[in-house]
Protein backbone atom coordinates (compact mmCIF):
# COMPACT_ATOMS: atom_id res chain seq x y z
CA UNK A 1 0.00 0.00 0.00
CA UNK A 2 1.26 3.45 -0.94
CA UNK A 3 -0.17 6.62 0.59
CA UNK A 4 0.14 10.32 -0.22
CA UNK A 5 -1.44 13.05 1.89
CA UNK A 6 -2.65 16.42 0.58
CA UNK A 7 -3.92 19.31 2.70
CA UNK A 8 -6.70 20.76 0.58
CA UNK A 9 -8.36 23.51 2.62
CA UNK A 10 -8.51 24.20 6.33
CA UNK A 11 -8.84 20.94 8.21
CA UNK A 12 -9.60 18.92 5.07
CA UNK A 13 -7.17 16.21 4.00
CA UNK A 14 -7.15 13.99 0.92
CA UNK A 15 -5.39 10.65 0.96
CA UNK A 16 -4.49 8.98 -2.31
CA UNK A 17 -4.08 5.29 -1.54
CA UNK A 18 -2.63 2.73 -3.96
CA UNK A 19 -3.23 -0.98 -3.40
CA UNK A 20 -1.24 -3.51 -5.43
CA UNK A 21 -3.27 -4.82 -8.36
CA UNK A 22 -2.47 -8.48 -7.66
CA UNK A 23 -4.08 -8.15 -4.21
CA UNK A 24 -7.28 -6.83 -5.76
CA UNK A 25 -7.33 -9.49 -8.48
CA UNK A 26 -6.57 -12.29 -6.02
CA UNK A 27 -9.50 -11.22 -3.84
CA UNK A 28 -11.76 -10.86 -6.89
CA UNK A 29 -10.79 -14.22 -8.40
CA UNK A 30 -11.29 -15.99 -5.07
CA UNK A 31 -14.83 -14.73 -4.77
CA UNK A 32 -15.63 -15.63 -8.36
CA UNK A 33 -14.40 -19.19 -7.72
CA UNK A 34 -16.54 -19.41 -4.59
CA UNK A 35 -19.61 -18.25 -6.52
CA UNK A 36 -18.87 -20.77 -9.27
CA UNK A 37 -19.17 -23.54 -6.69
CA UNK A 38 -22.36 -22.27 -5.05
CA UNK A 39 -24.42 -20.65 -7.83
CA UNK A 40 -26.93 -22.59 -9.93
CA UNK A 41 -26.94 -21.64 -13.60
CA UNK A 42 -29.15 -23.30 -16.19
CA UNK A 43 -27.20 -25.59 -18.51
CA UNK A 44 -24.40 -26.31 -16.03
CA UNK A 45 -24.04 -28.91 -13.29
CA UNK A 46 -23.77 -27.56 -9.69
CA UNK A 47 -20.17 -26.57 -8.97
CA UNK A 48 -19.18 -26.75 -12.65
CA UNK A 49 -20.16 -23.25 -13.80
CA UNK A 50 -17.24 -21.66 -15.72
CA UNK A 51 -15.61 -18.63 -14.09
CA UNK A 52 -16.23 -16.61 -17.26
CA UNK A 53 -19.99 -17.13 -16.91
CA UNK A 54 -19.94 -16.12 -13.25
CA UNK A 55 -17.79 -13.08 -14.07
CA UNK A 56 -20.17 -11.96 -16.79
CA UNK A 57 -23.18 -12.31 -14.48
CA UNK A 58 -21.77 -11.18 -11.13
CA UNK A 59 -18.48 -9.47 -11.96
CA UNK A 60 -19.64 -5.87 -11.51
CA UNK A 61 -21.17 -6.58 -8.11
CA UNK A 62 -18.09 -8.50 -6.95
CA UNK A 63 -15.80 -5.69 -8.16
CA UNK A 64 -17.82 -3.19 -6.12
CA UNK A 65 -17.81 -5.44 -3.05
CA UNK A 66 -14.06 -6.03 -3.17
CA UNK A 67 -13.37 -2.33 -3.78
CA UNK A 68 -15.52 -1.33 -0.83
CA UNK A 69 -13.81 -3.71 1.60
CA UNK A 70 -10.31 -2.82 0.38
CA UNK A 71 -11.04 0.91 0.66
CA UNK A 72 -12.36 0.55 4.19
CA UNK A 73 -9.48 -1.62 5.39
CA UNK A 74 -6.71 0.34 3.72
CA UNK A 75 -8.16 3.71 4.73
CA UNK A 76 -7.88 2.86 8.42
CA UNK A 77 -4.39 1.46 7.95
CA UNK A 78 -3.35 4.63 6.07
CA UNK A 79 -4.81 6.92 8.74
CA UNK A 80 -2.89 5.11 11.48
CA UNK A 81 0.30 5.07 9.44
CA UNK A 82 0.08 8.83 8.75
CA UNK A 83 -0.98 9.57 12.38
CA UNK A 84 -4.12 11.42 11.28
CA UNK A 85 -7.16 11.92 13.51
CA UNK A 86 -10.34 12.00 11.36
CA UNK A 87 -13.20 14.15 12.67
CA UNK A 88 -15.75 12.36 10.52
CA UNK A 89 -16.23 9.66 7.94
CA UNK A 90 -14.35 9.95 4.63
CA UNK A 91 -15.73 10.51 1.15
CA UNK A 92 -14.05 7.78 -0.88
CA UNK A 93 -13.73 7.75 -4.66
CA UNK A 94 -12.23 4.74 -6.48
CA UNK A 95 -10.46 5.29 -9.78
CA UNK A 96 -11.21 3.14 -12.81
CA UNK A 97 -8.89 0.16 -13.31
CA UNK A 98 -8.31 -2.79 -15.56
CA UNK A 99 -7.34 -6.27 -14.46
CA UNK A 100 -3.71 -6.25 -13.40
CA UNK A 101 -3.63 -2.48 -12.71
CA UNK A 102 -3.08 -1.11 -9.23
CA UNK A 103 -6.22 -0.17 -7.36
CA UNK A 104 -6.16 3.55 -6.57
CA UNK A 105 -8.71 5.50 -4.56
CA UNK A 106 -8.93 8.85 -2.77
CA UNK A 107 -10.40 9.51 0.68
CA UNK A 108 -11.31 13.07 1.66
CA UNK A 109 -12.11 13.92 5.27
CA UNK A 110 -11.54 16.49 8.02
CA UNK A 111 -9.13 16.09 10.90
CA UNK A 112 -9.40 17.38 14.44
CA UNK A 113 -7.67 20.74 14.87
CA UNK A 114 -4.51 21.12 16.86
CA UNK A 115 -5.64 22.89 20.03
CA UNK A 116 -3.24 25.27 21.75
CA UNK A 117 -4.82 26.77 24.85
CA UNK A 118 -4.23 30.39 25.76
CA UNK A 119 -3.17 30.96 29.36
CA UNK A 120 -6.14 30.31 31.63
CA UNK A 121 -4.86 33.08 33.90
CA UNK A 122 -5.79 35.60 31.20
CA UNK A 123 -9.47 34.65 31.14
CA UNK A 124 -11.85 37.13 32.84
CA UNK A 125 -14.88 35.51 34.48
CA UNK A 126 -17.75 37.08 36.43
CA UNK A 127 -19.02 34.71 39.11
CA UNK A 128 -22.41 35.32 40.72
CA UNK A 129 -23.23 34.44 44.32
CA UNK A 130 -26.53 34.53 46.21
CA UNK A 131 -28.25 33.02 49.23
CA UNK A 132 -31.78 32.21 50.34
CA UNK A 133 -32.84 34.73 52.99
CA UNK A 134 -35.78 34.54 55.38
CA UNK A 135 -37.52 37.16 53.23
CA UNK A 136 -37.06 34.92 50.17
CA UNK A 137 -38.49 31.98 52.11
CA UNK A 138 -41.51 34.01 53.29
CA UNK A 139 -42.11 35.15 49.72
CA UNK A 140 -42.05 31.55 48.51
CA UNK A 141 -44.56 30.50 51.16
CA UNK A 142 -46.74 33.37 49.97
CA UNK A 143 -46.38 32.09 46.41
CA UNK A 144 -47.59 28.66 47.56
CA UNK A 145 -50.63 30.33 49.10
CA UNK A 146 -51.34 32.16 45.85
CA UNK A 147 -51.12 28.91 43.92
CA UNK A 148 -53.95 27.55 46.08
CA UNK A 149 -55.97 30.76 46.22
CA UNK A 150 -59.68 31.02 45.49
CA UNK A 151 -61.34 33.81 43.49
CA UNK A 152 -64.47 35.71 44.56
CA UNK A 153 -66.38 38.09 42.29
CA UNK A 154 -66.45 41.74 43.39
CA UNK A 155 -68.36 44.81 42.23
CA UNK A 156 -65.53 47.25 42.87
CA UNK A 157 -62.99 48.62 40.41
CA UNK A 158 -60.30 46.19 39.22
CA UNK A 159 -56.90 46.45 40.91
CA UNK A 160 -53.55 44.73 40.60
CA UNK A 161 -53.62 41.10 41.81
CA UNK A 162 -57.29 40.79 40.77
CA UNK A 163 -58.25 38.20 38.19
CA UNK A 164 -60.36 39.58 35.37
CA UNK A 165 -62.34 37.87 32.63
CA UNK A 166 -62.76 39.87 29.42
CA UNK A 167 -63.41 39.87 25.69
CA UNK A 168 -61.10 41.92 23.51
CA UNK A 169 -60.41 42.76 19.88
CA UNK A 170 -57.26 44.51 18.70
CA UNK A 171 -56.86 46.71 15.66
CA UNK A 172 -54.18 48.80 13.98
CA UNK A 173 -55.32 51.87 12.02
CA UNK A 174 -58.86 50.52 12.26
CA UNK A 175 -57.97 47.11 10.81
CA UNK A 176 -58.38 44.03 13.02
CA UNK A 177 -55.15 41.99 13.04
CA UNK A 178 -54.75 38.24 13.24
CA UNK A 179 -54.43 36.83 16.75
CA UNK A 180 -55.73 40.03 18.35
CA UNK A 181 -59.13 38.72 19.41
CA UNK A 182 -60.25 36.59 22.37
CA UNK A 183 -63.37 35.82 24.40
CA UNK A 184 -63.66 34.86 28.10
CA UNK A 185 -59.94 35.59 28.44
CA UNK A 186 -58.62 35.43 32.02
CA UNK A 187 -55.61 37.24 33.38
CA UNK A 188 -54.28 38.36 36.77
CA UNK A 189 -53.60 42.09 36.65
CA UNK A 190 -50.01 42.99 37.41
CA UNK A 191 -48.68 39.61 36.21
CA UNK A 192 -47.14 41.34 33.15
CA UNK A 193 -48.32 38.56 30.83
CA UNK A 194 -49.58 41.06 28.27
CA UNK A 195 -47.79 43.83 26.37
CA UNK A 196 -47.05 47.05 28.29
CA UNK A 197 -50.15 49.17 28.89
CA UNK A 198 -52.69 46.39 28.43
CA UNK A 199 -53.11 45.30 32.06
CA UNK A 200 -52.70 48.80 33.50
CA UNK A 201 -55.44 49.98 31.11
CA UNK A 202 -57.90 47.63 32.83
CA UNK A 203 -57.06 48.76 36.37
CA UNK A 204 -59.84 51.05 37.68
CA UNK A 205 -62.58 49.54 35.48
CA UNK A 206 -65.63 47.62 36.73
CA UNK A 207 -67.35 44.48 35.47
CA UNK A 208 -69.81 45.31 32.70
CA UNK A 209 -67.82 48.26 31.34
CA UNK A 210 -66.83 48.54 27.68
CA UNK A 211 -63.80 50.66 26.82
CA UNK A 212 -60.82 51.06 24.50
CA UNK A 213 -57.15 51.18 25.46
CA UNK A 214 -54.19 52.40 23.39
CA UNK A 215 -50.96 50.40 23.50
CA UNK A 216 -47.76 50.03 21.51
CA UNK A 217 -46.23 46.66 20.69
CA UNK A 218 -42.59 46.33 21.80
CA UNK A 219 -39.89 46.52 19.16
CA UNK A 220 -38.75 43.01 20.13
CA UNK A 221 -42.26 41.53 19.85
CA UNK A 222 -42.26 38.01 18.34
CA UNK A 223 -44.71 38.79 15.51
CA UNK A 224 -42.79 40.72 12.85
CA UNK A 225 -45.86 42.56 11.49
CA UNK A 226 -46.70 43.96 14.95
CA UNK A 227 -43.28 45.13 16.15
CA UNK A 228 -43.38 48.75 17.32
CA UNK A 229 -46.95 49.26 16.05
CA UNK A 230 -49.51 51.42 17.87
CA UNK A 231 -52.74 49.48 18.45
CA UNK A 232 -56.17 49.86 20.04
CA UNK A 233 -57.99 47.15 21.99
CA UNK A 234 -61.77 47.26 22.37
CA UNK A 235 -62.46 45.54 25.72
CA UNK A 236 -65.57 44.26 27.44
CA UNK A 237 -64.84 43.53 31.10
CA UNK A 238 -67.06 40.63 32.15
CA UNK A 239 -65.87 39.80 35.64
CA UNK A 240 -63.54 41.07 38.37
CA UNK A 241 -62.44 38.63 41.08
CA UNK A 242 -60.32 39.21 44.12
CA UNK A 243 -57.85 36.71 45.43
CA UNK A 244 -58.69 34.90 48.69
CA UNK A 245 -55.53 33.38 50.10
CA UNK A 246 -55.83 30.22 52.21
CA UNK A 247 -54.90 30.36 55.87
CA UNK A 248 -51.72 28.51 56.80
CA UNK A 249 -53.37 25.68 58.69
CA UNK A 250 -52.08 22.14 59.31
CA UNK A 251 -54.40 21.02 56.48
CA UNK A 252 -52.80 23.53 54.10
CA UNK A 253 -49.28 22.42 55.07
CA UNK A 254 -50.19 18.76 54.56
CA UNK A 255 -51.02 19.50 50.91
CA UNK A 256 -47.26 19.72 50.31
CA UNK A 257 -46.46 16.29 51.74
CA UNK A 258 -45.64 17.45 55.29
CA UNK A 259 -47.60 14.94 57.36
CA UNK A 260 -47.02 16.74 60.66
CA UNK A 261 -48.79 19.82 59.33
CA UNK A 262 -46.17 22.05 60.98
CA UNK A 263 -45.25 25.29 59.21
CA UNK A 264 -41.60 25.06 60.32
CA UNK A 265 -41.31 21.62 58.71
CA UNK A 266 -42.78 23.01 55.47
CA UNK A 267 -40.32 25.90 55.57
CA UNK A 268 -37.43 23.48 56.04
CA UNK A 269 -38.49 21.46 52.99
CA UNK A 270 -39.13 24.55 50.88
CA UNK A 271 -35.80 26.13 51.82
CA UNK A 272 -33.93 22.94 50.94
CA UNK A 273 -35.54 22.97 47.51
CA UNK A 274 -34.80 26.68 47.04
CA UNK A 275 -31.15 26.21 48.04
CA UNK A 276 -30.77 23.23 45.71
CA UNK A 277 -32.32 25.09 42.77
CA UNK A 278 -30.31 28.24 43.49
CA UNK A 279 -27.04 26.29 43.71
CA UNK A 280 -27.82 24.58 40.41
CA UNK A 281 -28.61 27.87 38.66
CA UNK A 282 -25.46 29.53 40.05
CA UNK A 283 -23.40 26.54 38.96
CA UNK A 284 -24.91 26.58 35.47
CA UNK A 285 -24.44 30.35 35.18
CA UNK A 286 -20.79 30.11 36.26
CA UNK A 287 -20.23 27.24 33.84
CA UNK A 288 -21.77 29.19 30.96
CA UNK A 289 -19.62 32.24 31.69
CA UNK A 290 -16.46 30.13 31.98
CA UNK A 291 -17.12 28.31 28.72
CA UNK A 292 -17.96 31.56 26.92
CA UNK A 293 -14.70 33.09 28.17
CA UNK A 294 -12.82 29.95 27.10
CA UNK A 295 -14.26 30.12 23.57
CA UNK A 296 -13.68 33.88 23.25
CA UNK A 297 -10.11 33.54 24.53
CA UNK A 298 -9.10 30.80 22.10
CA UNK A 299 -9.22 30.92 18.32
CA UNK A 300 -10.00 27.46 17.00
CA UNK A 301 -11.12 26.07 13.65
CA UNK A 302 -13.87 23.48 13.93
CA UNK A 303 -14.51 20.54 11.60
CA UNK A 304 -17.70 20.95 9.57
CA UNK A 305 -18.49 17.28 10.16
CA UNK A 306 -18.64 17.78 13.94
CA UNK A 307 -20.80 20.90 13.57
CA UNK A 308 -23.15 19.04 11.26
CA UNK A 309 -23.47 16.21 13.78
CA UNK A 310 -24.18 18.67 16.58
CA UNK A 311 -26.82 20.42 14.44
CA UNK A 312 -28.55 17.06 14.03
CA UNK A 313 -28.54 16.55 17.81
CA UNK A 314 -29.99 20.02 18.46
CA UNK A 315 -32.58 19.61 15.72
CA UNK A 316 -33.69 16.26 17.17
CA UNK A 317 -34.01 17.77 20.65
CA UNK A 318 -36.09 20.65 19.28
CA UNK A 319 -38.33 18.27 17.34
CA UNK A 320 -38.89 16.22 20.49
CA UNK A 321 -39.90 19.35 22.42
CA UNK A 322 -42.24 20.55 19.69
CA UNK A 323 -43.58 17.02 19.26
CA UNK A 324 -45.06 17.14 22.74
CA UNK A 325 -47.18 20.12 21.71
CA UNK A 326 -47.92 19.20 18.09
CA UNK A 327 -48.51 16.13 15.95
CA UNK A 328 -44.97 14.84 15.19
CA UNK A 329 -46.14 13.76 11.71
CA UNK A 330 -47.01 17.37 10.83
CA UNK A 331 -43.76 18.92 12.07
CA UNK A 332 -41.67 20.55 9.33
CA UNK A 333 -37.95 19.83 8.96
CA UNK A 334 -36.25 22.58 10.96
CA UNK A 335 -33.50 24.34 8.91
CA UNK A 336 -29.89 23.80 9.98
CA UNK A 337 -29.33 27.58 10.12
CA UNK A 338 -31.41 27.72 13.31
CA UNK A 339 -28.82 25.64 15.16
CA UNK A 340 -25.50 26.32 13.41
CA UNK A 341 -24.21 29.04 15.76
CA UNK A 342 -25.07 27.06 18.88
CA UNK A 343 -23.65 23.88 17.35
CA UNK A 344 -20.34 25.60 16.52
CA UNK A 345 -20.02 26.86 20.09
CA UNK A 346 -20.76 23.42 21.52
CA UNK A 347 -18.10 21.85 19.30
CA UNK A 348 -15.56 24.50 20.31
CA UNK A 349 -16.41 24.01 23.98
CA UNK A 350 -15.97 20.25 23.66
CA UNK A 351 -12.58 20.56 21.99
CA UNK A 352 -11.26 23.23 24.35
CA UNK A 353 -12.57 21.62 27.52
CA UNK A 354 -11.15 18.29 26.39
CA UNK A 355 -7.77 19.96 25.99
CA UNK A 356 -7.98 21.48 29.49
CA UNK A 357 -8.68 18.02 30.88
CA UNK A 358 -5.85 16.39 28.88
CA UNK A 359 -3.17 19.02 29.43
CA UNK A 360 -3.82 19.22 33.17
CA UNK A 361 -4.31 15.45 33.53
CA UNK A 362 -7.64 15.81 35.30
CA UNK A 363 -9.22 12.56 36.50
CA UNK A 364 -12.77 11.80 37.59
CA UNK A 365 -13.32 12.52 41.28
CA UNK A 366 -15.56 9.68 42.47
CA UNK A 367 -16.62 11.69 45.54
CA UNK A 368 -17.93 14.35 43.18
CA UNK A 369 -19.79 11.71 41.18
CA UNK A 370 -21.42 10.44 44.38
CA UNK A 371 -22.36 14.00 45.41
CA UNK A 372 -23.94 14.67 42.00
CA UNK A 373 -25.98 11.48 42.17
CA UNK A 374 -27.14 12.23 45.72
CA UNK A 375 -28.11 15.76 44.70
CA UNK A 376 -30.14 14.48 41.76
CA UNK A 377 -31.74 11.79 43.93
CA UNK A 378 -32.76 14.26 46.66
CA UNK A 379 -35.49 15.65 44.41
CA UNK A 380 -37.27 12.27 44.42
CA UNK A 381 -39.53 10.70 47.03
CA UNK A 382 -37.19 7.75 47.57
CA UNK A 383 -33.59 9.00 47.12
CA UNK A 384 -32.00 5.67 48.14
CA UNK A 385 -33.82 3.87 45.34
CA UNK A 386 -32.62 6.43 42.78
CA UNK A 387 -29.01 6.19 44.00
CA UNK A 388 -29.08 2.40 43.66
CA UNK A 389 -30.54 2.74 40.17
CA UNK A 390 -27.61 4.92 39.12
CA UNK A 391 -25.05 2.56 40.65
CA UNK A 392 -26.50 -0.43 38.79
CA UNK A 393 -26.75 1.33 35.42
CA UNK A 394 -23.37 1.47 33.66
CA UNK A 395 -24.48 4.01 31.04
CA UNK A 396 -25.97 6.44 33.58
CA UNK A 397 -22.87 6.16 35.77
CA UNK A 398 -20.69 6.92 32.75
CA UNK A 399 -22.82 9.97 31.94
CA UNK A 400 -22.55 11.20 35.53
CA UNK A 401 -18.78 10.68 35.49
CA UNK A 402 -18.60 12.80 32.33
CA UNK A 403 -20.64 15.53 34.05
CA UNK A 404 -18.36 15.38 37.08
CA UNK A 405 -15.18 15.63 34.97
CA UNK A 406 -16.63 18.55 33.03
CA UNK A 407 -17.48 20.35 36.29
CA UNK A 408 -13.98 19.64 37.59
CA UNK A 409 -12.55 21.25 34.46
CA UNK A 410 -14.80 24.30 34.92
CA UNK A 411 -13.74 24.57 38.59
CA UNK A 412 -10.09 24.28 37.53
CA UNK A 413 -10.49 27.16 35.07
CA UNK A 414 -12.21 29.29 37.72
CA UNK A 415 -9.27 28.69 40.06
CA UNK A 416 -6.85 29.93 37.40
CA UNK A 417 -8.88 32.73 35.79
CA UNK A 418 -9.36 36.35 36.83
CA UNK A 419 -12.63 36.01 38.74
CA UNK A 420 -14.86 38.91 39.77
CA UNK A 421 -17.42 38.03 42.47
CA UNK A 422 -20.86 39.60 42.00
CA UNK A 423 -23.39 39.26 44.81
CA UNK A 424 -27.03 39.06 43.75
CA UNK A 425 -30.38 38.39 45.35
CA UNK A 426 -32.28 35.14 45.03
CA UNK A 427 -34.92 36.80 42.84
CA UNK A 428 -32.33 38.38 40.53
CA UNK A 429 -30.74 35.02 39.87
CA UNK A 430 -33.91 32.96 39.56
CA UNK A 431 -36.01 35.49 37.64
CA UNK A 432 -33.25 35.89 35.08
CA UNK A 433 -33.35 32.13 34.57
CA UNK A 434 -37.09 32.15 34.04
CA UNK A 435 -36.79 35.01 31.56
Amino acid sequence: MQVSVESTQGLERTLTITVAGDLFDKEFDGRIRHLAKTQRVDGFRPGKVPASVITKRFGAAVQQEVAGELMQRNFFEAVMAEKLNPAGGPQVTPKERKKGDDFVFTATFEVYPEVKLAALEELAVEKESAEVTEADLDKMIETLRKQHAEWNSVEREAANDDQVTLDFEGSIDGEVFEGGKAEAFQIVLGSNRMIPGFESGIVGKKAGEEFTIDVTFPEEYHAEQLKGKAAQFAITLNKVEEQILPEITPEFVQKFGVESGELDALKTDVKQNMVRELDQVLKNTAKDKVLTALVEGNEIEVPKALVSGEVDVLRKQAMERYGKQMDPNNLPELPAELFTEQAEKRVKVGLLLGEVIKVNELKVDQDKVTALIESAASAYENPTEVIEYYKNNKEMMQNMENVALEEQAVDFIIEKAKVTEVNKSFDEVMNKTVA
